[in-house]
C-alpha cells in the first residue's frame, strides 16, 4: 500500500483535517511533486518494538565473516 502524499500548499490550508485524518502509515508532504517530510502520528509505545521479531528471524550463515577467504601473512 503507496503512503498518501499531500502538497505542502495543501497541508497548509487544511493542516487540522489532515492531521485528523492522519493514516497509522502517515502522509509524505511534498513540494513540486518532489517529498520533502514524512508525517507520522505519534506512538507512544516504541518500546514495544525491542524483541517484536524475537523467535521470527533466524542467522543463515556466520555473522562475523565476509565469506572471502583471507591470509594476513605476507
Amino acid at each position: 500500500m503507496e503512503m498518501k502524499h499531500v502538497d505542502v500548499s495543501e497541508l497548509r490550508e487544511h493542516c487540522l483535517s489532515v492531521l485528523d485524518e492522519l493514516p497509522a502509515e502517515g502522509v509524505v508532504i511534498t513540494s513540486d511533486g518532489e517529498p520533502i517530510a514524512r508525517l507520522q502520528p505519534f506512538r507512544d509505545n516504541d518500546g514495544d518494538l525491542i524483541g517484536s521479531l524475537a523467535g521470527q528471524l533466524g542467522i543463515q550463515s556466520d555473522i562475523f565473516s565476509t565469506g572471502e577467504r583471507w591470509d594476513a601473512e605476507p
